[in-house]
């Protein structure tokens, strides 16, 4: 019983801890090893703090037996539960690949540090998750995005490096406007508890720095999802980043800013507040939306597939942006929901590229010459990810879509909702150019079968989520519901 009360604080201390732990293991394999041990633990947490919330509500843990409003507190709710499944969930199923990915992707100098930062970026997605208070957030931020910056330098293309850095320099301005934001809010209210500083600002909402706080904080969590326009950051870090890298971070990355931005809105300065006096929704609905078009556009004239996929989850993030900006209940349960099912979908067609790239070296379009023949197996797992992408039903991808269409029509605004059906179509036009190239056309002489089943495993598994969890809501839509309902829906 003890251990189990402890499991907040092990779910972030196990993984924070194990990275110094892995770079001392001057063997590889056993680096790999402890890595993979390290995520399947954190995942293993992740699902008993879902099972607990669920069963008994919000869980309140406070650090060395300090009151929660003076002291370091993590707060589990379905929220931030769902959210942990996820990270953890993609680091469980990526991280046993790395041992054969890495030897590809990874320049070799960099090699035996790669675990050690791919557990701490995993350690501090995991404390901006958990984390009730607001400036241990920002800790987190910058350990998971440091982490994130010295993962995409890793890859052995030479742009690598070029794009570590435009994503230092932008996610450095994004972390800068959220503590500018955390700032002024603390000046305002004296207290870094997210929930004790929910109650006070109402007193002091009316006042200019907490207007500039909420502006601060939702133009830096943008551009830590990387919304639309600010999210020129993403295709060269997607592209040029080690694929597994990509696979983890098409998952997560934008995820945990777009649960940020969840956060911020609905469990510090409330829906009421942003959406009603502010009117934030105005900001979110057109430039999540126009995210989605060009995002989707974009992406169809993209000849590296990595690339293309990045300016596809410009458009994905576009829409969780709209859902949130919908400020209704459907709305609220679109962009839950689809924060987590992005996830699966991204996350599997990443390791496509992976698959595809340890056959052939590349990931453009004329790789993927003849794969429906070569490699069977991954060029399915491309359709099904794909198909879950355009939101054909009995995928997660329609799920989502579909509770976004309907916050469009409750929020009785039925154009932008054509508008979604329409940018959701054209996933159609770059997913169909893939299945052309790789079905209906012949592969190259000397080309090479399928990759490892190391790789093409979690592929497997993340497509096949991508089915269950499109037939089977309960988890995501049923836990998303859940949320809705606590943090208190639209104003």
């Amino acid at each position: 019983m003890g251990l189990l009360q402890q499991l907040p604080a092990l779910q972030v201390a196990v993984p924070l801890i194990g990275a110094p732990f892995c770079a001392l293991m001057v063997r590889p394999r056993l680096a790999w090893m402890f890595a993979v041990a390290v995520a399947w633990i954190t995942f293993a947490i992740s699902i008993a703090l879902l099972e607990q919330v669920l069963d008994a509500g919000p869980i309140h843990y406070t650090m060395g037996g300090w009151p929660e409003i003076l002291g370091i507190a993590y707060v589990i709710d379905p929220l931030n539960a769902l959210i942990m499944v996820l990270v953890s969930g993609m680091a469980a199923i990526i991280m046993p690949a790395t041992r054969i990915g890495i030897d590809v992707e990874v320049v070799h100098r960099a090699r035996h540090l790669f675990h050690t930062v791919a557990l701490l970026a995993l350690a501090g997605m995991l404390g901006i998750a958990i984390t009730g208070d607001i400036f241990n957030l920002y800790v987190f931020l910058e350990i998971s995005s440091l982490a994130s910056y010295a993962l995409v330098a890793m890859g052995v293309d030479r742009r690598a490096t070029r794009a570590a850095f435009h994503y230092l320099v932008q996610g450095t301005i994004g972390a800068t406007f959220i503590l500018v934001g955390i700032g002024l809010a603390y000046m305002m209210t004296g207290t870094l508890n997210m929930a004790d500083m929910a109650a006070r600002l109402p007193g002091v909402s009316h006042t200019a720095p907490i207007q500039a706080a909420l502006a601060f904080i939702l133009i830096g969590t943008a551009i830590k999802a990387a919304i639309f326009p600010v999210h020129s950051w993403m295709p060269n870090a997607y592209t040029y980043a080690p694929s597994l890298v990509s696979a983890f971070f098409g998952a997560t990355a934008t995820k945990i800013g777009a649960y940020m931005l969840l956060r911020f809105v609905y469990s510090v300065f409330g829906a009421d507040y942003a959406f009603g006096d502010m009117k934030i929704g105005w900001v979110l609905i057109p430039l999540g939306l126009t995210g989605a078009v060009a995002g989707s556009v974009v992406a169809i004239w993209q000849h590296d597939l990595r690339r293309m996929l990045a300016y596809s989850s410009v458009a994905q993030v576009g829409y969780i942006a709209a859902a949130i900006g919908f400020a209704n209940r459907d709305g609220l349960i679109a962009a839950i929901v689809h924060v987590f099912n992005h996830g699966l979908m991204k996350g599997a067609l990443f390791l496509v590229m992976a698959c595809v790239i340890m056959r052939r070296g590349k990931a453009d379009m004329e790789s993927f010459r003849g794969l429906g023949r070569r490699m069977p197996l991954t060029m399915g797992c491309f359709v099904v990810a794909g198909l879950s992408m355009i939101g054909v039903p009995a995928t997660v991808g329609f799920v989502s879509k579909w509770y976004l269409v309907s916050s469009a029509l409750d929020a009785g605004l039925w154009p932008l909702a054509l508008v979604i059906v329409a940018a959701s179509l054209i996933a159609i036009i770059y997913i169909w150019r893939v299945v052309d190239v790789a079905y209906f056309t012949d592969p190259p002489p000397g080309a090479r079968d399928e990759a490892p089943a190391m790789l093409v495993i979690p592929a497997v598994v993340l497509c096949a989520l991508c089915i269950v969890l499109g037939v089977w809501t309960d988890l995501t839509v049923g836990v998303a519901d859940t949320a809705a309902r606590l943090l208190g829906g639209a104003p």
